[in-house]
């Protein structure tokens, strides 16, 4: 029966029904919980930054830790909001900022490139309730069956769009996009050594992968960043439909690799406490190198 996923989500459940200026400090004070008992995650965020933010001070950087753990509670426990308030409400919450209409108009297939900052999935809902064209996604199952299901039913939930697990035929979503599908691409995880290149990101070789380039070449696809972020108390959240990339992708994955994780890097430079750092972004290293984790 699953009772503990059963009560997170019945809790969630609950929680959307506060007024989000009210539900955004608990969700601070749950992510105080989650910094101070979740130690391995914490350890994980702690050296990222380490290794990313050297020049801050040691006291920076713990500060820092401790504000994207308190952005992490909140995005959370907001994942109620997203999933069961009403389209009225989360409309109502969410800033649209550049061209969220590109998908409709262009005649080429676009891609929407969604780094993995903590507000990430309001990004899913935006699309679906601004604009018309169904988008597809790629996603990792959860453990729980239940959770997953209900995970899926979340993100769907307003009827313009397609999840596809992990390991999907990739003749599949060539099909959907070629049948016009936006393609959510979240580039910015380790996936390991296979189909990725060492490049840098914030001066460290970090495992990029390939795929990005290959299939926007592939495809002949226009290359849109959307960008997500958390705003202050009951304010909600902001997503940032940027200008399509210029000249990307190129006949070299390597030169592309680096580009895409420089723009990444200048986004997180931006608002760094709301990029995911519980992520073990640097796990796969170079042959030779030793473990940074």
């Amino acid at each position: 029966m699953e009772p503990g996923a059963r009560a997170l989500v019945a809790l969630l459940w609950l929680l959307q029904h506060l007024p989000l200026a009210l539900l955004a400090p608990i969700g601070r004070g749950f992510g105080a919980l989650l910094h101070t008992f979740g130690h391995r995650r914490r350890a994980i965020a702690r050296r990222n930054i380490d290794l990313c933010f050297p020049e801050l001070a040691g006291d920076a950087r713990a500060a820092l830790v401790r504000e994207h753990f308190a952005l992490l509670g909140r995005s959370l426990l907001e994942r109620g909001l997203l999933w069961y308030a009403s389209p009225e409400r989360i409309k109502r919450l969410i800033h649209i900022e550049g061209d969220i209409g590109l998908a409709e108009r262009s005649d080429r297939p676009v891609m929407w490139l969604v780094p993995h900052f903590i507000a990430l999935e309001v990004a899913g809902a935006a699309v679906q309730l601004f604009q018309t064209r169904s988008g597809i996604d790629i996603y990792r199952p959860q453990s729980s069956p239940y959770l997953d299901r209900v995970l899926k039913q979340g993100r769907l939930r307003f009827g313009r769009g397609e999840c596809y697990p992990r390991g999907t035929p990739i003749r599949t979503l060539i099909k959907r996009i070629r049948e016009g599908c936006p393609l959510f691409y979240m580039p910015d995880q380790d996936f390991g050594a296979r189909d990725s290149i060492f490049v840098p990101f914030f001066g460290v070789s970090a495992a990029t992968l390939e795929a990005p380039s290959k299939m926007a070449r592939l495809l002949d696809m226009v290359v849109q960043p959307v960008l997500t972020e958390m705003l202050p108390g009951g304010q909600g959240w902001r997503v940032r439909f940027l200008e399509p990339v210029q000249g990307w992708p190129t006949d070299d994955p390597a030169a592309d690799a680096v580009a895409l994780n420089a723009l990444i890097e200048a986004q997180v430079r931006a608002m760094p406490a709301q990029y995911l750092w519980v992520h073990q972004r640097f796990k796969t290293r170079p042959p030779g190198e030793p473990p940074v984790y």
